[in-house]
């Protein structure tokens, strides 16, 4: 139990430590970072990141994350890229540059090639003294006081402050873009993320069986045609097979409630509420969800543009 505990406090003090270092990074942004973003949005070429050691590994993610919301973008190592990989740097580059100290010799060796070829750089430093910060076109400070690392030597804080900074770049770019979830589908259509986002409601709705009654169906009728269906609703249609209303099993226990003696003797139309809450067979699961939430419904009665019915969403 001795141990347990000194594990959940350990465990506890890095939350602790590593938070109280994001806000103090947080506070240290300046205009610096926005116009290294803005470098991003206008720059005509990629967006190509480099570090070493875990500046690299933070660095594959902050590409990654770029890459998937709308910034072409990857992550070239610095030692391959001085032999040889330097060929993927063109002039209308924008390069980021990942460096805890800013003396990364590897990082620093890139420097000359890309003032010759007069790309535009961004450097993410703890220290904006250092040589890296002092030559590139944008700096953006990512300093922390305390790893959380007891030794104080396994990159901790210092990582996750540098995450953070580069999920703070991307989620700006996806403001500045206004990136929509369907633009994200496109680069993931083999996830379940990016296949429910390309999706369409006409291709989970369910078409047969429908639960459809009239206005002058009886209460008798219309609960033997909820019960055979098994949605827990009945759609309410005109002579027209247009969408008129809706009757829940909601409406039907309000009912009995209220019409004690005379519930038999009612008609859908005096339970059924108007005006449902309707979807276009075309619009994305992403969407249709949305709307089932902000609504508070639990189904959607699928339409066509005449308002008929072609099915139901749930």
């Amino acid at each position: 139990m001795a141990q347990i505990e000194q594990i959940l406090n350990d465990a506890k003090e890095v939350f602790e430590i590593e938070s109280r270092e994001l806000l103090n990074v947080k506070d240290s942004l300046t205009d610096s970072f926005a116009n290294a973003v803005l470098e991003i949005l206008n720059a005509k070429g990629k967006c190509i990141i480099t570090g070493m050691g875990k500046s690299g590994i933070i660095g594959r993610k902050i590409a990654a994350s770029l890459s998937s919301t709308g910034t072409s973008s990857f992550f070239v190592h610095p030692g391959e890229a001085f032999h040889g990989d330097l060929g993927m740097f063109q002039k209308d580059d924008v390069v980021i540059m990942l460096s805890n100290s800013g003396e990364t010799d590897e990082v620093l060796k890139l420097m000359s090639f890309f003032k010759y070829q007069g790309n535009k750089t961004i450097s993410i430093t703890s220290n904006q003294d250092s040589t890296l910060a002092k030559n590139t076109t944008h700096h953006i400070l990512c300093k922390v006081e305390k790893e959380a690392c007891p030794l104080q030597l396994a990159p901790t804080s210092s990582t996750t402050a540098a995450l953070t900074v580069g999920d703070a770049i991307v989620v700006s770019l996806i403001n500045l873009r206004q990136f929509k979830p369907e633009n994200f589908a496109r680069f993931h259509p083999g996830g379940n993320l990016g296949k429910r986002l390309l999706a369409k409601v006409e291709d989970v709705m369910f078409t047969k069986n429908l639960p459809i009654v009239y206005e002058a169906t009886c209460m008798k009728d219309l609960i033997h045609k909820m019960s055979d269906s098994g949605y827990g609703l009945a759609i309410q249609v005109d002579n027209f097979d247009k969408v008129v209303g809706i009757v829940t099993d909601g409406d039907i226990r309000r009912a009995m409630e209220k019409h004690v003696e005379s519930f038999f003797t009612l008609q859908v139309k005096d339970i059924s509420s108007k005006n449902p809450k309707t979807i276009s067979s075309q619009e994305s699961l992403t969407i249709a969800d949305a709307i089932k939430v902000e609504k508070s419904v639990n189904s959607l009665i699928v339409v066509s543009p005449e308002k008929s019915l072609l099915g139901l969403y749930k």
